[in-house]
């Protein structure tokens, strides 16, 4: 019934501004979709859902109009609904039984609906501990990684501090995310509760660098490494040093800044506005570039993946109830753009250091391998260039900064340059602890959180398990 919901503010209106996209939902509506799960005797929903969530449950809750109760079944295993439920690409969807022959049960919408009726209630409050330990635990990166492990320690009564680079909490969804997408109140109003539970927040603290490790190793038992996955991937073609040539995120994060009422000099500013913009990637941070772009005023946008086109629908190499790789369409392609696929980039060109043009040709995929793989060649020929004054990389990411951080812990890197762990999520470091994209690797903000709740758990064990002659931070043997 995705036809009937109401969620989006119109096209025309959304894009004049930068303000949140989403509309209130009708409760009736939502609750018509609620009632629409099967309540499956064995739910795919929620062994899809990196967070476990207790989908049938919540759904025959606000079905029932029981929507204080569904919250509660939605906070038991998502710290923050209000973050997925604006961002998740909702695998839980493609996992339901309905999405066989059709499409999934809307989970996201009710999902959002719920976290955004329990604020609307006042149902959302601080929940400290009864009790404190004497641990106290530093968690180094404020995202969504950072901000679960926090709460799940500070409530089970550890003293918990985080510690923030930037100047302001939140990491990748206070700066990265588009406030179209996601108003940074949304943020400061968790923020609030996470506050009253007892939880320190230090920002503008680079530690490693501001701060020296020995004095974290000194004051705390217990160290969460939460940053994130932050090294871009670049593209080495000839031209790549002409001026007009940005990654994505430095794109995104300074608009954000600008949002945020931050003086950005106009000479370093980097705008769409009046520009043919070249976004290289097909991803949503490559839609986030294009969102953007139509509210500085673009010329024209194009956005192109190297990868085939993905098709419309399921093919037996993505069977149910695995996720699809299948034609994604964001709220951004609905404002505008053009996007295409199968395009190498071979060269960029300009004249007195400034880009002009970019060049390109077609790619011809093989069908995939037993394995799912696919190779490609270069159609001979297909060469072709287009007028460009911007160009974005939003290619994803490779891996974690090598930081003076993880430099002075002597934490080791797996073979991909994640922070590796064991099964208990510790590094090489006694005391040390990972989760979030540091950990496993660029991914959903889902994911981060369940990694992070995960990881909470272990820290919590380890430190109830220490003992009065425990050595701390040193290395495992």
């Amino acid at each position: 019934m995705d036809k009937d919901l109401i969620t989006k503010r119109p096209v025309d209106e959304r894009v004049r501004d930068h303000k949140e996209i989403y509309v209130d939902l009708d409760d009736d509506l939502i609750e018509k979709n609620a009632a629409e799960c099967m309540q499956c005797g064995v739910p795919f929903c929620m062994s899809e859902c990196p967070l476990g969530n207790f989908v049938p449950d919540y759904n025959d809750l606000v079905k029932n109009k029981q929507w204080k109760k569904a919250l509660e079944a939605l906070h038991a295993r998502n710290n923050f609904p209000e973050f997925t439920g604006r961002l998740c690409p909702a695998l839980c969807e493609e996992a339901c039984v309905k999405s066989i022959s059709g499409k999934g049960n809307i989970n996201r919408l009710t999902e959002l609906a719920i976290i955004e009726k329990g604020y609307k209630m006042g149902w959302v409050k601080p929940s400290p501990p009864e009790f404190k330990t004497n641990f106290k635990v530093a968690v180094i990166g404020s995202g969504p990684a950072g901000l679960t492990v926090a709460q799940q320690l500070a409530r089970v009564g550890h003293q918990v501090t985080v510690f923030e680079r930037d100047g302001e909490i939140g990491g990748l969804l206070a700066r990265g995310i588009p406030d179209y997408k996601l108003d940074k109140k949304i943020i400061e109003r968790r923020l609030d509760q996470l506050k009253a539970e007892g939880i320190e927040f230090v920002t503008n603290v680079n530690v490693g660098i501001d701060m020296p490790i020995e004095l974290i190793t000194s004051k705390y038992d217990a160290i969460c490494l939460t940053g994130g996955s932050t090294v871009p991937r670049d593209l080495e073609v000839s031209g790549r040093e002409l001026e007009g040539i940005h990654f994505a995120m430095d794109f995104l994060t300074q608009q954000n800044k600008i949002n945020a009422g931050e003086n950005v000099p106009e000479d370093e500013r980097i705008s769409a506005e009046g520009k043919n913009v070249l976004i290289i990637g097909g991803g949503d941070t490559g839609a986030d570039c294009i969102g953007i772009s139509v509210r500085q005023g673009a010329k024209e946008i194009y956005q192109i993946e190297l990868m085939p086109k993905p098709p419309e629908e399921r093919t037996h190499y993505m069977p149910w109830p695995y996720w699809p790789q299948t034609l994604k369409v964001n709220s951004a392609h609905e404002e505008g753009g053009k996007r295409d696929w199968s395009i190498a980039t071979k060269c960029f060109s300009g004249e007195d250091g400034i880009l002009k043009k970019a060049h390109f040709a077609k790619l011809e995929w093989s069908e995939p391998d037993e394995t799912g793989r696919r190779s490609m060649q270069e159609v001979c020929g297909s060469d072709f260039e287009l007028d460009v004054d911007l160009v974005l990389f939003a290619m994803g990411f490779l891996h974690p900064e090598r930081s003076e951080l993880l430099k002075s812990l002597g934490v080791e890197l797996d073979e991909r340059g994640n922070v590796g762990t064991d099964e208990h999520q510790m590094t090489n470091i006694q005391g040390v602890f990972a989760a979030g994209d540091m950990h496993t690797g660029q991914s959903l903000i889902c994911r981060a959180i369940g990694d992070a709740r995960s990881m909470a758990d272990e820290v919590d064990k380890y430190l109830h398990n220490q003992s009065p002659t425990s050595v701390k931070f040193s290395k495992k043997q």
